[in-house]
């Protein structure tokens, strides 16, 4: 009886594991493996593609073109991260958005919400953010997910409207080149 007890823990530790040897994951493990996937997928995204750093209660979503990545980390230091890594590309920037809804929310509903609130304006300052109602996000998504990828990258966070949206654009080619490029198409009349 000792022996198959034995046996069987043997054979559970086995089974558990790659190649017989014992992989136990850290805290440290999952921080690694969601900056890993995203590292993966930057470079693969352009203009007109989307990064969501949102709150623990987002939504998962159908949509084929939706990238769900859980961080088991805070928000902010996902965003951090998150702008750090975009910063650091060289084919796109971030335009930004946050929840309008974030600004309504009071220190007697949420107390650590000022707090929270002066920690995302010295990562992203508040006038490079601009808001739009929380369900206009889920649109916008449903939409851009039809033709491209958005990864969605959910943390821990459990403030209420606290999610940002990185809608990310060309960082080689600037708005008003395109213009200018339009406007000499129009020109010539090449549509």
């Amino acid at each position: 009886m000792k022996l198959t007890f034995n046996l069987l823990i043997l054979l559970f530790l086995w089974a558990g594991t790659s190649y017989g040897q014992v992989n136990f994951r850290t805290e440290n493990d999952l921080t690694d493996n969601w900056k890993k996937q995203l590292n993966l997928q930057l470079p693969l995204l352009g203009h007109r593609n989307w990064i969501l750093v949102v709150d623990k209660a987002f939504p998962a979503q159908n949509a084929a073109g939706i990238v769900t990545i859980n961080t088991g980390e805070p928000l902010l230091r996902v965003l951090q991260y998150t702008l750090d890594q975009i910063k650091s590309s060289t084919h796109v920037k971030p335009i930004i958005f946050t929840d309008k809804e974030l600004n309504y929310i009071t220190v007697a509903q949420v107390p650590e919400i000022e707090k929270f609130k002066t920690k995302l304006f010295e990562i992203i300052p508040k006038d490079q953010a601009q808001t739009m109602l929380h369900d206009s996000v889920f649109v916008k998504i449903a939409k851009a997910s039809e033709l491209f990828r958005i990864v969605v990258l959910k943390t821990e966070q459990v403030i209420p409207y606290s999610s940002v949206f990185l809608q990310l654009d060309c960082k080689y080619w600037p708005a008003e080149n395109e213009k200018q490029l339009r406007e000499s198409m129009r020109k010539d009349k090449i549509k």
